[in-house]
């Protein structure tokens, strides 16, 4: 099993999610956070004066799926997310040893 999180620009969150269903994902987790990276922030005037916003509202979104799922969801994230702009975001790949649904006690891909 694979762990995707994708860092994405709050504003394409409905879009990523129906994406995301439309490849089958049936469950997400999503976080709201600050960040930045090779943008640095940007400048704001706010009554007449400059100040610089460092952090940039972002959204964490994390989906656990079979290794056979995914490359269609990676892809779906990159379409649904993508403006052309800077900022856009991440996606990270990464190994799950296990799962264990707490209701149930099940375990690997059944208890996702």
């Amino acid at each position: 099993m694979k762990r995707i999180t994708a860092i994405i620009k709050p504003f394409k969150l409905d879009e990523v999610r129906e994406a995301l269903a439309e490849v089958g994902v049936t469950g997400l987790t999503v976080t709201e956070c600050k960040g930045f990276g090779r943008q640095k922030g940007h400048t704001e005037l706010y009554r007449g004066a400059e100040y610089v916003v460092d952090f940039l509202p972002k959204v964490k979104i994390e989906v656990i799926l079979p290794e056979t799922s995914v490359e269609a969801a990676v892809d779906a994230v990159c379409k649904a997310a993508r403006t052309g702009r800077i900022g856009d975001g991440k996606i990270f790949v990464s190994k799950v040893d296990e799962v264990i649904r707490i209701r149930t006690g099940e375990t690997g891909e059944r208890a996702v």
